[in-house]
């Protein structure tokens, strides 16, 4: 199939199309504008709806009406407009509702900066908004796995009733590779026999909620939700390894900074060091399994991130503590080089933490 040269955020679209999505509400923001931008040229012309809403809070609840009715329908933002989508998405999260949500990010807390970042992975894996719910994430790292895990994040919501969040960062939303658009028809995705599309007199009406006064009521509720993202868990873990079977020190990183990291290795094994990379691809569910297996014969990890450190908790998790875990990181907007992170490399493999 004959590739095209595509910038990052305009291969999201593009992808989404690709997926059925007909229905996108959002609001301009550095440095996923393009998203947008693209979507207001293209779907109108395939009988789709654009709208850019007045505000992120107002295009996440038109995407739970949307999502209610059945439809195929995504959001983009950054940063501090996932913020303000928070509710919305828990309201989403408490209706059951599959729809993807875009967040390229960008340096804060606050306003911050419209450099990329990687400090908005708590807020995907954690703390999206309030109450008793997960959402799938998964995280890119170059032009072609954006479009295809685009594809599959409307799978993946239609499959679990969840939202999905594709996590970027400034630096993939705008940088350009060849990619391959290939079709990806969905196929075993559950009947959506709860869709709020009408029932033309043969069923029963459906209601799109998230109240539930009756504590035992909701309670119930929730622990069936659970059960779904369970069964996500124990299925949906996906993550690269990269010359991770002899090494004795691996690198844990995700999006951009994976990138990154492979050059590192590169400079670390050239003067005998045995790095490998292992890079989650879902970020909820973690991909446990896979650095539990590499601790077996590991001696250390490094967390490498565009942030503070938030993921360090995870990988220790994963690992059960019994390697230690150092950490390599930028934060503001500014972004790794291979030398720094093989500077960490060497202090670890010279039995110091970073």
């Amino acid at each position: 199939m004959e590739k095209v040269l595509m910038k990052g955020n305009e291969a999201i679209a593009e992808a989404a199309i690709m997926a059925g999505c007909r229905h996108f509400f959002g609001y301009p923001i550095t440095p996923q504008t393009e998203v947008a931008a693209y979507m207001s040229k293209r779907l109108p012309k395939i009988g789709g709806v654009y709208l850019q809403a007045e505000s992120e809070v107002a295009s996440i609840n038109m995407i739970l009406g949307a999502a209610s009715a059945g439809v195929r329908a995504m959001t983009s933002s950054s940063s501090p407009g996932i913020s303000l989508m928070s509710e919305g998405i828990s309201y989403m999260a408490g209706c059951d509702l599959p729809a993807v949500i875009v967040n390229i990010q960008r340096g804060g807390p606050g306003l911050g900066g419209i450099q990329p970042s990687q400090a908005d992975y708590w807020q995907a894996t954690r703390s999206t908004g309030h109450g008793d719910f997960h959402i799938i994430a998964l995280a890119p790292n170059n032009i072609q796995e954006i479009v295809d895990l685009t594809q599959r994040a409307f799978d993946l919501a239609d499959t679990y009733r969840m939202p999905v969040m594709i996590l970027g960062d400034g630096i993939l939303g705008q940088m350009m590779e060849p990619v391959e658009l290939r079709p990806n028809p969905s196929a075993d995705l559950p009947e959506k026999t709860w869709a709020t599309n009408g029932t033309g007199g043969k069923r029963k009406k459906n209601i799109t909620n998230s109240l539930y006064l009756k504590p035992n009521q909701l309670e119930q509720i929730n622990i069936e939700r659970f059960k779904r993202y369970k069964l996500a868990e124990e299925k949906e873990q996906l993550h690269e390894s990269y010359m991770t079977d002899d090494a004795d020190i691996i690198l844990v990183a995700y999006g951009a900074s994976s990138r990154i990291c492979k050059n590192a290795i590169a400079q670390a094994r050239a003067i005998g060091i045995k790095a490998g990379l292992l890079r989650p691809i879902t970020l909820w569910p973690f991909p446990s399994r896979a650095l539990k297996h590499a601790a077996e014969h590991a001696k250390a990890f490094v967390c490498v991130e565009m942030s503070m450190g938030q993921m360090i908790d995870d990988v220790k998790l994963a690992i059960e503590c019994k390697r230690p875990v150092a950490f390599c990181g930028r934060t503001g907007g500014m972004v790794h080089t291979p030398g720094e992170i093989l500077a960490v490399i060497e202090a670890v493999n010279g039995g110091e933490t970073a």
